[in-house]
Order: C-alpha cells, then structure tokens, then sequence
C-alpha cells in the first residue's frame, strides 16, 4: 500500500509563513511528477505547484513569487514554502502524487489534506 501524508497546516497571520510536508510511504518503485492542490469552501479544487521528476517547478498564477515547491527524492518527500500568506490562501491543501507502485504500475495517489487558515 502506499500513503500520502501532508502536514505543517495550520492558523497563520496575514503576511505570514507556512510550510507544508508531504510523504510517500509504501512500495514505490519510482516517484514521479508531484502536485499541491487547494479547495476552499465552495470552491472547486485547484492545482497550485507541480513539480517533476527532474525538479521542473510550475505555479498557479496566484501564488507565484510567493510559494515554493521542492522534493527530497531521498525521503519520498515534497514540501511547499508558503510566504506571505493572504485570507485567500485559506483552503485545505492536498498533496497528489504520480508514482509507480508495487504493481509496476504509474497510478495517481491523494493525501488526506491539511487546513491552511490565514486570519487576524
């Protein structure tokens, strides 16, 4: 089986700094392209960062210059930098992983999600 699990959510002030966690636990034979999404209350899901198998990092136009999306091949981990953080940022953020798993097969992998609240 494999798992992904995010942390580091949280509440957060305006202007603000959040870094997020994802792990990929399990039998993987190779970790592929990685993404954060966000969903804010009645809103749809949207993808946020991508980053691939070589390190080639995109970003949704709204967080640009502000997010940073990295990987530790190493621990099956990604991470987002998130800096100065705004009340629209307030979604819960889902890590999605492309990976190659016990089956020899790529399959598309969720975590759980963790709440990124930013208020004063």
């Amino acid at each position: 089986q494999v798992q992904l699990v995010e942390s580091g959510g949280g509440l957060v002030q305006p202007g603000g700094s959040l870094r997020l966690t994802c792990v990929a636990s399990g039998t993987i034979f190779s970790l592929n392209t990685m993404n954060w999404y966000r969903q804010a209350p009645g809103k749809q899901r949207e993808l946020v960062a991508v980053i691939d198998d070589h390190s080639n990092t995109d970003y949704t136009d709204s967080v640009k210059g502000r997010f940073t999306v990295s990987r530790d091949n190493t621990k099956n981990t990604m991470y987002l930098q998130m800096n100065s953080l705004k009340p629209e940022d307030t979604a819960v953020y889902y890590c999605n992983a492309l990976l190659t798993d016990w089956s020899h097969r790529e399959r598309d992998y969720w975590g759980q999600g963790t709440q990124v609240t930013v208020s004063s």
